[in-house]
C-alpha cells in the first residue's frame, strides 16, 4: 500500500494531456511546431535570419520596364489599343458626356427637382427634403459644376457596375461550378485596395475620364456580383419547384420567380455599389478625374483645409442622398405600401418627369443652367481661420495633456515606431511561422498555406521591409479601431438609448468616402504616419461597432433568460454567453475592420504615411510601371493575408457558433 500510494498523483496529468491533445488547436500547433523544428534550422543554415534574403528575390524591374515602354511605344498604333481599348475608351466618354449634357440641359432647378421627386416617390418625404437640402448646399458651396461632372461619372460608372456586377452575379447564381470560380475572385477584389490598380489602368487607358470609370468599376462591381449572385441562390425552394411543376421554362422561372424573390438582395448590392463607386471619386481624381475629388486632392496638396472641406462636403451630402435613397426602396420592397395611392401608381414617375421638365424649362427660361454665382458663400477662409485657431490652441502646448502634435509624436514613438522595428527586425521565416499559425487556428491547411504564400511573393518581390511599415500601421489602427469598435458596440447593445443617439452619427460615418478623412487629420495632426492611423482608425470605427452591435443583439434569448434564471450577473451573462455566441460576428466586425484600415493606411501615404503607398504614388506621379505595380501586388498580399487571418472558413465559424 506504501508503495501504490505514491503512484496515483503521477498517473493523473495523462487524462490531462490526452484530452489537451483532443484540442483541434493544440494540435495544429504541435504539428507546426514539428515542422518548425525541422525546416527553421535548415533555412537558417541557408539564408540566415534577419530581413527577406536577397537571394530569394526576383528583380521585377526589368521586365515591368519593358512592358511600360512597350504600352507606351504601342498605345497609339497596336490593334490591341486601336481596337479594342480605344473602343472602350471613346464609349465611357462619349457617355460620360452625354450625361453631363443632359445635367447641363436640366440646369440646377431641373436637377434639384428631379433628385427630390424621385426621392419622394421611392423613399419618402424626409428623404426628399434631404435630397432638396443636399442639392442646395452644393450650390451654395459653389460646387454645382464638379458637383454635376462627378454625377456624370457616377451615373456611368454604376450603371456599369450593376451591369457587370449583375451578369456575373446571375452565371454565379445560376451554376455551382461558376460560384466557386468568382468566389475567391470576388474575395481578392474585396480586399483590393483602389490604390492597388490605380496604375496599370492609367498605363493601359491613360489619364483622364476612361480611366476613373474603369478604376471606379473594378472596385464597385465586386458587391453586386455576390449579393446577386447570394439572392439567386437563397431563393426559397418551394417556390421555386411550385413555379417548375407548372411547367415553365429555366428562362421563365428566372424572370417570374429567382429575380423577383431576390430584390432586396438586388438593391442592396445597387446601394452598397452606389456607395463604393462613390468613395472612389476622389481616389479617381488622382488619374484624371473631374469635379468634386479633384477639388479635394488640390487643396489636400496644398493643405487647404478649407478648400477640401467646401468640396468633401458635397461629396459626403450625395452619398448620404443616395445611400438613403436606395436603402429606403429596399426596406419598402415587400413591404405593405405607405403614403398616398397617387403617389404608389405607377403614373406617379410620369408625373416626376412632368414636373422635372416644367421647371427645368422655367430655369433655362430665367436665364441661369448652372448655380447663380450671387448665391454661394465661400466657407474656405473662415474654416481655414478655424483651423488656423485649431492648430495655435490644440496643435501644441495644450497644459497637461498636450496638444494634438504631441499626441502624435508619443503614438510614433512608443506604439508605431516599435511596431515596425519588431516587425522589420523579426526573422522573416519568424513572421511566416506566426502567419501560417494564425491563419490555420482561424481556418483550414488551405488558408495558412494561401497567407504564408503571400506573404512569401511580398519578400520575393523584394518589398519585406516597406511591407512591414506598413503592416505595422495597419495593426496599430486595427488594436484601436477593435478596443474602442467592441466597447462602444457592446455598450450600444445593452443600452437602447445610447444605440439610438449613436445610429444617425454611424449612418453619416459609413456614408462618407474615405478620402474625406484625411481632412480633419490633417488639420488637427499635420502629416506623418500618424494622422494615416487616426483617419484609418476613423474609417473603420463604423463599421465594427455595427456590426458588433448586431451581433450581441442577436444573442439567443433563451441562452441569456437561461443565465439569468442561474443568477448570473450582467458581467457574466456577457463574458460567458454573449461574447462566445457572438463570436461569427465579432470575427466578422474584425474581418471588416482590417480591410477597411488597409484601404485608408494604403491612401494615408498623400498625408505622409509613406510605405507601400508612398510607392504607389510615386508610380503614378511619374508613370513608372516598375515602381508602382509591385507596390500594388504587395498591397494585395498584404490585405489577401490579413483577410485570411481574421477570416474564418464556413465550417469552422459553424463550429463556433
Amino acid at each position: 500500500m506504501s508503495v501504490a500510494t505514491p503512484a496515483a498523483p503521477e498517473a493523473a496529468p495523462a487524462p490531462a494531456l490526452r484530452t489537451a491533445l483532443r484540442h483541434p488547436a493544440v494540435r495544429k500547433l504541435l504539428l507546426l511546431a514539428v515542422l518548425a523544428a525541422i525546416l527553421v534550422p535548415i533555412v537558417n543554415a541557408k539564408w540566415a535570419s534577419g530581413s527577406w534574403p536577397h537571394a530569394l528575390t526576383v528583380d521585377a524591374s526589368g521586365p515591368l520596364g519593358k512592358a511600360s515602354d512597350w504600352i507606351i511605344d504601342n498605345r497609339d498604333s497596336h490593334w490591341l489599343f486601336l481596337y479594342f481599348f480605344g473602343h472602350i475608351s471613346n464609349a465611357i466618354v462619349i457617355s460620360v458626356r452625354a450625361v453631363y449634357l443632359v445635367l447641363l440641359a436640366l440646369g440646377w432647378a431641373g436637377v434639384t427637382a428631379a433628385a427630390t421627386l424621385v426621392a419622394w416617390r421611392v423613399a419618402g418625404v424626409r428623404i426628399a427634403v434631404t435630397a432638396l437640402v443636399s442639392f442646395a448646399v452644393t450650390g451654395l458651396l459653389d460646387m454645382w459644376v464638379p458637383g454635376m461632372q462627378t454625377l456624370a461619372l457616377m451615373v456611368v460608372a454604376v450603371l456599369a457596375s450593376v451591369v457587370i456586377g449583375g451578369l456575373l452575379g446571375l452565371a454565379g447564381g445560376l451554376s455551382d461550378r461558376t460560384f466557386r470560380m468568382l468566389r475567391p475572385v470576388l474575395d481578392t477584389m474585396q480586399v483590393l485596395p483602389a490604390f492597388a490598380y490605380l496604375l496599370p489602368v492609367v498605363m493601359v487607358f491613360g489619364i483622364g475620364v476612361p480611366s476613373a470609370v474603369i478604376a471606379t468599376v473594378i472596385y464597385a462591381a465586386p458587391p453586386m456580383a455576390r449579393l446577386t449572385a447570394l439572392g439567386l441562390r437563397g431563393a426559397d425552394k418551394g417556390v421555386l419547384e411550385a413555379v417548375e411543376s407548372l411547367g415553365a421554362t429555366g428562362r421563365q422561372r428566372l424572370l417570374s420567380a429567382r429575380l423577383p424573390l431576390a430584390r432586396k438582395e438586388l438593391l442592396l448590392g445597387l446601394n452598397q455599389t452606389i456607395m463604393m463607386a462613390l468613395s472612389m471619386a476622389v481616389i479617381a481624381s488622382m488619374i484624371g478625374a473631374a469635379g468634386l475629388g479633384d477639388r479635394v486632392y488640390q487643396a489636400l496638396s496644398a493643405v487647404d483645409v478649407g478648400a477640401a472641406l467646401a468640396a468633401g462636403i458635397p461629396i459626403v451630402l450625395l452619398a448620404i442622398v443616395m445611400d438613403r435613397t436606395t436603402g429606403a426602396a429596399g426596406e419598402r420592397m415587400g413591404a405593405e405600401p405607405s403614403g398616398p395611392k397617387w403617389l404608389r401608381s405607377k403614373a406617379a414617375w410620369a408625373g416626376v418627369a412632368v414636373v422635372t421638365a416644367a421647371v427645368a424649362v422655367v430655369g433655362r427660361l430665367a436665364g441661369s443652367q448652372v448655380w447663380p454665382a450671387s448665391w454661394t458663400v465661400a466657407i474656405a477662409a473662415p474654416v481655414n481661420d478655424a483651423k488656423n485657431w485649431m492648430v495655435d490652441h490644440l496643435y501644441s502646448g495644450v497644459p497637461v495633456v498636450g496638444g494634438t502634435n504631441d499626441w502624435a509624436g508619443h503614438f510614433t514613438t512608443w506604439v508605431l515606431d516599435p511596431i515596425r522595428d519588431g516587425l522589420q527586425d523579426a526573422p522573416w521565416w519568424g513572421v511566416l511561422l506566426v502567419v501560417a499559425a494564425l491563419a490555420w487556428l482561424i481556418g483550414t491547411w488551405a488558408t495558412a498555406l494561401t497567407s504564408v504564400l503571400a506573404m512569401a511573393a511580398i519578400g520575393v518581390l523584394g518589398l519585406w521591409q516597406p511591407s512591414m511599415d506598413t503592416l505595422s500601421q495597419v495593426l496599430a489602427a486595427l488594436v484601436v479601431t477593435l478596443v474602442v469598435g467592441f466597447a462602444v458596440g457592446i455598450a450600444a447593445a445593452r443600452s437602447r438609448r445610447l444605440e439610438a443617439v449613436l445610429r444617425p452619427v454611424l449612418d453619416v460615418f459609413q456614408t462618407m468616402p474615405q478620402f474625406v478623412y484625411l481632412i480633419p487629420v490633417v488639420a488637427l495632426f499635420s502629416v506623418g504616419r500618424a494622422p494615416g492611423v487616426a483617419a484609418a482608425v476613423i474609417y473603420a470605427l463604423p463599421a465594427v461597432i455595427r456590426i458588433t452591435t448586431q451581433g450581441i443583439k442577436q444573442v439567443d434569448p433563451s441562452a441569456m433568460e437561461s443565465a439569468r434564471s442561474l443568477g448570473a450577473t450582467g458581467g457574466q451573462q456577457l463574458r460567458q454567453v454573449q461574447l462566445p455566441l457572438a463570436r461569427p460576428a465579432l470575427l466578422l466586425a474584425a474581418n471588416q475592420g482590417v480591410v477597411l484600415v488597409l484601404a485608408v493606411v494604403t491612401i494615408a501615404a498623400l498625408v505622409g504615411s509613406g510605405a507601400l503607398g508612398y510607392d504607389v504614388v510615386t508610380g503614378l506621379a511619374k508613370g513608372d510601371l516598375a515602381t508602382g505595380l509591385p507596390a500594388g501586388v504587395a498591397i494585395v498580399c498584404l490585405g489577401l493575408m490579413l483577410d485570411r487571418v481574421t477570416q474564418p472558413t464556413a465550417r469552422r465559424a459553424r463550429k463556433g457558433a
